[in-house]
């Protein structure tokens, strides 16, 4: 039995405690955090700086680049100097413009990788996905390990550029720098690594390359060995909201930003935007709107069945241990691609001549547009006409025609999909989330409500910077999980709900 002193004693003890509990805490979320997102994707890369102040987010755009991609020898490669040097200037742009960062963060579009030598210099430029080495690369790795069976370990969707198929094609083509690597980071731990000196294998991007097993969160050693390589080459896998390091003293002195941490972010670029999904509660799908459109639910476990096998979804890493279990779709791909054949003869038209295009007719005919024929033809239009031809469809004769065709058969694609997701969600899906640059297509939106029936939900359209910024503002304490962080998005940006108007067969 305690005396009255001693109880006093422990009482003014834990009020003291709970004093500077609650005024730390509340520090934490009311201070201004400003954090550094690099959002870097196949074409372009920008700087962008986020802004947080208890529910207060701003987003602002500092620096955009160029991500080009290097033809040399009959090879194909990304400049990784050329985003460094990007990444610095951006750094100095902060410091010119007196923005204080507390940390940075990175993301980038996902399965290709750098090569390290055991002193850990960089042995080559990166291969591009788009490098044709890997065609038909996969067809013939099944022949060591059957698909089905690389499907049940990874349930990635199969896709010739996976990490898997490039590791597999550079070791049977004894490329110089995978054979003198001693490991290989992914692009955002690659530039990571530039920036700090440390080495990490951060999980959503991982998740991509088709060695991870989405069950255990570590790579398939036997993969690895069929593609001709060592299991070592990988390192262990750290989740989203890790440390990396700091930044090194070359970097410090040449941008005089000072010794800032690095954070390791949902690195893949779709994860991040998944973390900006403004959702209140599970019983969501979203669609990642841009070059390619990206339709998913998130899970807490992944989906690996014989349906989602024949249906080719893919589960890949989010945040929170969770699994993005999703379908690949041609996006805006076809549009800018007929964009471009039209331009050619001075037909050049903007996004609000494009809406008014598809507006001004009643065009009717629906087109796949994951058919293989569109994944890269030299005439999109030509090749439009074409597939409508040997189907049996009514081909577009103007350029009005063409844009209503394919606003339309995204849509038709859009409820395929999502009905495949409903068959296999174990929640209901009552709404969809559109984020990215797609997300501002108003007709778009709306012709996908009438598809699918439910409300479409535009917004926000920065939606992987802002979840790059989120992920740090969760390292440095101003949010707690995932939903915390939605709820903080949702307060602060606007999004436009669409409802079906009218069914679209």
């Amino acid at each position: 039995m305690l005396k009255k002193t001693e109880k006093t004693f422990i009482i003014s003890i834990y009020t003291v405690y709970l004093m500077y509990y609650y005024t730390t805490h509340n520090y934490t979320l009311m201070k201004e955090h400003n954090f550094l997102a690099f959002d870097i994707g196949a074409t372009s890369g920008r700087a962008v700086v986020g802004t947080l102040k208890g529910s207060s987010l701003n987003i602002t755009e500092i620096h955009r680049y160029e991500n080009p991609i290097l033809h040399l020898h009959g090879r194909l490669y990304w400049d990784i100097y050329h985003l460094y040097s990007q990444l610095l200037e951006s750094m100095r742009i902060c410091v010119r413009k007196g923005i204080k960062i507390d940390s940075i963060g990175i993301d980038t579009w996902g399965v290709d990788f750098g090569c390290l030598g055991s002193d850990g210099t960089i042995l080559s430029l990166p291969r591009t996905y788009r490098d044709p080495h890997t065609c038909g690369a996969a067809e013939e790795f099944f022949s060591i390990i059957p698909r089905e069976k690389v499907y049940d370990l990874t349930g990635i969707q199969v896709m010739d550029f996976n990490s898997l198929y490039q590791l597999f094609r550079e070791a049977k083509d004894d490329f110089s720098p995978l054979k003198n690597a001693s490991e290989i980071l992914f692009m955002p731990d690659l530039l990571s690594y530039m920036l700090t000196g440390e080495r990490v294998c951060e999980y959503t991007d991982a998740s991509t390359s088709q060695i991870l097993n989405p069950r255990t969160k570590e790579f398939e050693k036997k993969l690895l060995t069929a593609a001709g390589v060592p299991s070592s080459i990988l390192r262990h896998v750290v989740m989203p909201g890790s440390m990396v390091g700091v930044l090194t003293d070359e970097v410090d002195q040449s941008t005089g930003i000072g010794k800032i941490p690095v954070i390791a972010v949902a690195g893949h670029d779709t994860a991040s935007a998944v973390a900006a999904v403004p959702a209140q509660d599970k019983n969501f799908a979203y669609l990642s709107s841009g070059t390619w459109s990206l339709m998913g639910i998130e899970t807490e476990t992944p989906i690996i069945t014989k349906d989602s096998f024949r249906h080719n979804f893919t589960n890949e890493g989010g945040i929170d241990g969770t699994t993005r279990f999703l379908k690949n779709i041609t996006g805006m791909w076809i549009l800018e691609e007929c964009r471009r054949v039209w331009a050619k003869d001075n037909l050049v038209y903007t996004y609000p001549q494009i809406v008014e295009m598809a507006q001004s007719t009643g065009f009717s005919t629906i087109i796949n547009p994951d058919d293989s024929r569109f994944t890269c033809p030299e005439n999109m239009p030509k090749a439009i006409s074409d597939y409508c031809i040997e189907n049996g469809l009514t081909a577009p004769s103007s350029h009005s025609e063409y844009v209503r065709c394919i606003f339309m058969s995204l849509a038709s694609r859009y409820k395929e999909v999502l009905d495949i997701l409903k068959s296999m969600s174990e929640h209901p899906i009552t709404r969809l989330h559109v984020i990215g640059g797609g997300c501002k297509n108003a007709l778009l939106n709306q012709m996908t409500a009438d598809a699918i029936g439910i409300p479409v939900i535009a917004g926000p359209s920065e939606a992987t910077a802002i979840g790059n910024c989120m992920m740090q503002a969760r390292w440095a304490g101003a949010v707690h999980d995932r939903w915390d962080m939605r709820r903080v998005i949702a307060s602060a940006i606007d999004t436009v709900t669409f409802l079906p108007q009218q069914k679209i067969n």
